[in-house]
């Protein structure tokens, strides 16, 4: 008797292969679609001829194309890869999650993401945004595999504001391709203690983790700490008590804003992990920390086809939240005073120890990518050795020259005649 969840393992699978997928390896499309499928599997049944891309047989390391067909034989999963059980999200928690969104495009969920609320969880954190994005997963046609919606940056615990989310695979690696390659532009506002000495400039300070702080604390390190800028724009100042100021970061480190300001004496107000108690403000300003991710500009994969590499821009404000727009107003600043334009129009120009650090990353990511390829030559390999040698003890000869061994004599006398 066949069970009726047994009965979709034993049928053939199609799948048309989407813009999504466009030019990705075969073996990489396994990885993505259907992780539970080892790579020893796709390679055995890729040697069988067993995957078919429009009815021919394909290597693992061979591209696909948008439209093709891929045939995939039933079964094939792995007990320890099977997909993770997840605990269903309660009604409260998908209004949470929904109440977030302040912009939504076909590649992309774009999140408010409220202060105190973590991105991803950790080992004493449970509630975080991640845990959440099971809201925004859609039911897909039969046989489909289910695409759940995933990260492509972080905002800190107690910072607020854009976070953006990828709705596939895909526009999650195109994104965060313009994450990694700075053409991303995040315009912040905060607000700091006292007035920055400079009404307008760069920071130019490394940053590494402070020792004994078990990885949880940065500070700046100019010896082995790594690239860090900020440019920042003091927008307006409540005498000499706190400014509003923009930041944009030009590179990426941890807590890279945060330590940068408390680095120039001008901490934000309410971080007291980098400013202490010089970071709090009395009378009727919270003392919760006021940084909020206002803006984001960022090149969207929208109109991607296989001779095109991106379509336009997705531009997306952030509304205050509570506490922060209510510090606006009891210090006299107004918001219409800034639209949160990015400092820069275009990407900054990477030092050469920066442009060091992208070489190696592309040189792991391309061994990484190989890798594949390089076990499918070994498993061929050994195929034709294990048949050869079958050859060999039925009688079959080698045609041509028999190779030399070594220390076998070459008819040709040693020494002197």
């Amino acid at each position: 008797m066949t069970l009726p969840s047994d009965k979709p393992k034993q049928q053939v699978r199609q799948f048309t292969i989407n813009d999504d997928d466009n030019g990705i390896r075969v073996d990489r499309w396994f990885k993505r679609n259907l992780p539970e499928i080892p790579f020893a599997t796709v390679s055995r049944w890729s040697r069988t001829g067993q995957i078919r891309v429009n009815g021919s047989r394909v290597k693992p390391e061979d591209r696909l194309e948008t439209g093709q067909v891929m045939r995939v034989p039933p079964g094939g999963e792995a007990r320890h890869k099977g997909p993770k059980s997840r605990r269903p999200l309660t009604e409260e928690e998908i209004a949470q999650a929904r109440d977030m969104v302040i912009r939504e495009t076909p590649s992309a969920i774009v999140l408010n993401k409220p202060p105190g609320l973590a991105t991803q969880g950790g080992s004493k954190t449970t509630k975080h945004v991640d845990g959440l994005l099971d809201a925004f997963v859609e039911s897909t046609q039969q046989d489909a595999p289910t695409v759940r919606p995933r990260l492509v940056h972080r905002l800190d615990k107690d910072t607020s504001g854009v976070l953006l989310i990828a709705k596939t695979p895909g526009s999650a690696a195109s994104y965060s391709r313009r994450f990694s390659g700075r053409s991303a532009r995040k315009t912040y506002w905060a607000l700091v203690v006292g007035i920055p000495e400079v009404r307008e400039g760069t920071i130019d300070a490394p940053l590494a983790k402070q020792p004994g702080s078990g990885g949880e604390k940065m500070h700046v390190d100019e010896e082995n700490g790594q690239a860090a800028k900020t440019r920042y724009r003091v927008v307006e100042r409540a005498g000499t008590r706190a400014s509003w100021v923009e930041l944009e970061p030009l590179t990426g480190r941890t807590h890279q804003l945060r330590v940068h300001m408390a680095a120039i004496g001008n901490p934000i107000v309410g971080d007291g992990k980098y400013g202490g108690q010089d970071a709090f403000l009395t009378g009727a300003i919270s003392r919760k920390m006021h940084l909020h991710a206002r803006r984001l500009v960022i090149g969207t994969p929208e109109g991607r086809s296989a001779n095109e590499t991106g379509g336009g821009k997705l531009d997306v404000t952030a509304p205050l939240p509570e506490h922060f727009a209510a510090s606006m107003e009891a210090l006299g600043f107004d918001e219409s005073l800034s639209d949160a334009s990015p400092i820069r129009d275009e990407a900054p120009e990477r030092t050469p120890a920066e442009k060091k650090q992208a070489a190696r990353r592309h040189a792991k990511q391309y061994r990484k990518d190989r890798r594949g390829e390089r076990r499918g030559r070994t498993t061929s390999a050994t195929t034709a050795k294990k048949q050869a040698q079958k050859q060999n003890k039925s009688g079959v000869k080698f045609k041509g020259k028999a190779p030399k061994r070594a220390g076998a004599k070459t008819g040709k006398p040693k020494g002197k005649r």
